[in-house]
């Protein structure tokens, strides 16, 4: 058994940095090495970090580093290529969510990891919040009695640093959308997988207040799941004032709500709810997420969010964006993944 998971992080951008600072306190992890294209930037990152190699060539570093596995922080458009790269290299993958830019890169992408002998996981790092992973053990479990609706909220804000620093987030071929897709997709996921359901229809509307970008600033959508379950989520960054992210789940037995500010909490009322500790000991979500992938790769324990699991909020996310552009229902795409 391995002793330590040598990662390298690929994309030295604002979640790279957020992920290396808490990778200090997961247990087993070193941050091996560091890549972008900006010479300037890896190094910089490198330094802040104290990680031992910088590189700017993806290969150079696959081939030189020693590394077990990579961690993706990349415009959506790259991450299918570069997962191929890295896996093909012999390394397990950590991608930043979405796993894709759309849906069909991410069955492609898929079908084409059931041929090889590859970890592959999306950091939806909410399933390992402490509050959120409560609430879905607790409806997968039917403590709720069965779910009819589910709330969801999601006002955050962003300024125009946010695309200036990175420009990709602005456009629609890149970044494949705006706050549903980047934003809001960890929520949906979570109540996806909390109900154990893919989205069968959807109807959706998008706006751009405040920003002249090509990607929506502003979702609401209506999505039905194949149990009926009837999913609301309104989701911004375009806020005037950022507040917690609010997700209600209504059951015929009881209704829980959690909130992200200032601290995860769930507050429930009707039933009491089994405690359902986190798989994984820490902190912060992410950090767990992080240790959840180290467990993974070293000692085979699962990780909550394998490559195959995002395809599900991924289809959804797509059905609303069509929804948007039609003006009218749409179904969701059956995922059909080669067995």
């Amino acid at each position: 058994m391995k002793r330590r998971l040598r990662l390298g992080v690929v994309g030295c951008g604002e979640i790279a940095r957020y992920t290396a600072l808490l990778a200090r306190f997961v247990p087993r992890l070193v941050l091996s090495a560091c890549c972008d294209h900006n010479d300037e930037k890896a190094h910089r990152f490198a330094r802040q970090f104290r990680i031992p190699l910088a590189f700017t060539e993806v290969e150079e570093m696959l081939e030189t580093a020693g590394l077990d596995a990579v961690y993706l922080a990349l415009p959506h458009h790259l991450h299918a290529g570069m997962i191929r790269r890295a896996v093909e290299a012999g390394k397990a993958v950590l991608v930043e969510k979405p796993l894709t830019r759309t849906l069909s890169e991410g069955v492609a992408l898929v079908n084409w990891l059931a041929g090889q002998n590859a970890k592959v996981g999306v950091n939806y790092q909410y399933r390992y919040d402490a509050a959120a992973y409560r609430l879905a053990q607790a409806v997968r479990a039917g403590e709720l009695g069965r779910v009819f609706s589910i709330r969801i909220n999601v006002a955050w804000r962003r300024d125009e640093s946010y695309f200036r620093s990175a420009a990709w987030h602005s456009r629609l071929d890149q970044a494949g959308g705006g706050t549903l897709i980047t934003q809001a997709s960890h929520f949906l996921d979570l109540a996806l997988w909390a109900l154990g359901e893919e989205a069968q229809e959807a109807a959706g509307w998008t706006a751009t207040p405040r920003f002249d970008v090509e990607v929506e600033t502003l979702a609401e959508a209506i999505l039905q799941t194949e149990g009926g379950t009837l999913i609301s989520l309104t989701s911004t960054m375009a806020a005037a004032v950022e507040e917690a992210v609010r997700i209600e789940v209504y059951g015929e037995r009881g209704q829980a709500v959690y909130t992200d500010l200032p601290l995860p909490r769930l507050h429930v009322r009707g039933v009491r709810l089994g405690r359902h500790p986190l798989p994984v000991a820490g902190l912060h979500a992410l950090q767990r997420s992080l240790r959840g992938f180290v467990n993974w790769v070293l000692d085979d324990q699962p990780y909550l969010i394998p490559a195959e699991g995002a395809l599900v909020v991924l289809a959804a996310v797509e059905a609303v964006y069509r929804s948007a552009q039609s003006g009218r229902r749409e179904l969701v795409e059956k995922i059909r993944i080669a067995r």
